[in-house]
């Protein structure tokens, strides 16, 4: 067992690691929303006013802050008012997701309630690639206006809601550079000026305007949003950016069955994350010193092949220690770069890519992904502060540990770590400009395969982990393929 260094010191103080960071994205994609987040009134599965008992209580375990939704891709071929209205006389659309019917049962009434029960902020992402300037203008009146005189606000109290509620996330487009309308880089910013500027502030209402940014390393994207939508034109920019083990996106490989290659492939293809924040960060310094436009990761996560003998339309997909390890490196990044990432949404929340939930009938499974997130929650609202650890390779291009720590308010110190080596644990001293009187920490671990199934659900979960703080400094054992969270006073 090798013995290796963090250094610490909470006086050098950086940036505030938002609790947005920590969010999540939902779609209309698979069961995602029906059977994952919605079951109606009637349904025998326990609910509240139709949704998931169980998954609205996994999602306040987790502070959620932030829910984006209706997509994706299905966001620019939605119209919101098919999904307001008694749900029987709902219009039926087909969902090009499966090219399934879609009875709209859930619409905005259903997403702004789930958002109440959850306890988040509503994400909208709205129909730039086949709706109308007037259609998005009429859905911020609908949602945030208090006049019920108003068109909308009549609307809305006919509808069964006279209160109108608060929206601050509005995404104008998603992907308008593929599936939502394949335009050009200098078209979209056309576009979303076009739709920003009728995208009015009601009843005191702030929109934080989020604008479609690049996929992936497409820097040129960036380059001509910063240049031609001037930054108080835009409170956002987003990315996306997915990881695929082979690199290959007609094979990407299985979810549960790989060999050790494959694990660390898997590590090195996230680990891009960090080169494109970088140097997307790069371009929009240059157009916006003052950091007033944040970057908004709103699609990230492990993309695999679907399950067998299921639809591949749906993307359902499993999840074990490999993913939990892919969250804690793409967290700590978002961490050390929180001067400039304001929001970041793991796709998606239930049943769909690297959910960190899972339903079937009567059950629900927390994920080793939804457990990684747990071990993160304590870096919300804190302030990054200066960390450093000795490293070694695990593997080529793989870093064998992954690491960030905040200071909150009451000076505790908050550290994440991971371990991403499947054969080698590490002795971990830490110190620093620091005094440490006590310790406690908690931990993930388990063989990179191990899971979460319908059968086994708690077979991966968190346990205590015996951090030993004397003399000031501080001390843990870290076992090969493992997250961590410490917490130092």
């Amino acid at each position: 067992m090798k013995t290796v260094k963090l250094t610490l010191n909470p006086l050098d103080k950086k940036s505030k690691i938002n609790k947005e960071i920590y969010s999540n994205f939902s779609e209309h994609l698979g069961r995602c929303i029906y059977d994952g987040i919605y079951v109606g009134e009637n349904s025998d599965i326990p609910n509240i006013e139709g949704f998931r008992k169980d998954v609205v209580e996994a999602f306040k375990e987790l502070k959620l802050p932030v829910l984006r939704w209706p997509g994706g891709c299905f966001a620019d071929e939605y119209h919101w008012k098919d999904g307001v209205g008694d749900r029987s006389s709902r219009a039926k659309v087909v969902n090009n997701w499966g090219h399934i019917v879609e009875d709209n049962s859930f619409g905005t009434h259903e997403f702004m309630r789930f958002c109440e029960l959850v306890g988040c902020e509503p994400y909208i992402s709205a129909n730039v690639g086949s709706g109308t300037v007037r259609e998005l203008m009429e859905w911020v009146e609908y949602i945030t206006f208090d006049n019920v005189s108003s068109p909308m606000g009549e609307l809305r109290k006919k509808n069964g809601r006279e209160r109108a509620w608060k929206l601050k996330y509005l995404g104008i487009g998603n992907e308008s550079w593929g599936c939502g309308g394949n335009m050009t880089p200098e078209y979209y910013c056309d576009q979303y000026k076009q739709y920003a500027t009728f995208c009015r502030e009601y009843s005191g209402n702030k929109l934080f305007k989020i604008a479609c940014g690049p996929n992936a390393d497409d820097y040129n994207w960036t380059e001509v949003c910063m240049k031609k939508i001037t930054p108080w034109n835009m409170n956002g920019l987003s990315m996306h950016y997915y990881t695929v083990p082979t690199g290959n996106w007609d094979h990407k490989g299985s979810s549960t069955d790989f060999d050790d290659a494959e694990y660390y492939s898997t590590l090195k293809s996230t680990l891009r994350m960090d080169e494109l924040i970088t140097r997307h960060g790069e371009i929009m310094n240059r157009y916006d010193p003052e950091h007033r436009v944040g970057l908004v990761v709103d699609e990230w996560g492990c993309w695999y092949d679907v399950e067998p003998d299921t639809d591949p339309s749906f993307l359902y997909q499993l999840n074990t220690m490999r993913d939990a390890i892919v969250a804690a490196i793409n967290l700590n990044i978002f961490n050390k770069h929180s001067d400039r990432v304001y929001m970041a949404n793991i796709a998606q929340a239930v049943n769909v890519l690297q959910s960190v939930v899972l339903t079937e009938g009567m059950k629900t499974i927390k994920t080793p992904t939804y457990h990684a997130f747990d071990l993160f929650k304590g870096h919300m609202e804190n302030t990054l502060i200066y960390s450093h650890i000795e490293n070694e390779e695990a593997s080529e291009g793989v870093p064998a540990l992954s690491q960030s720590a905040s200071i909150n308010g009451a000076g505790e110190i908050v550290i994440t770590l991971a371990n991403c080596s499947l054969d080698r644990e590490y002795s971990v001293e830490i110190g620093g400009a620091c005094d440490i009187r006590s310790a406690k920490g908690r931990i993930l671990t388990g063989e990179v395969h191990a899971m979460n199934d319908f059968d086994s659900p708690e077979n991966v979960v968190i346990s205590s982990l015996d951090v030993k703080a004397s003399d000031g400094k501080a001390s843990v054992i870290l076992p090969a393929c493992s997250v961590a969270e410490i917490i130092l006073k």
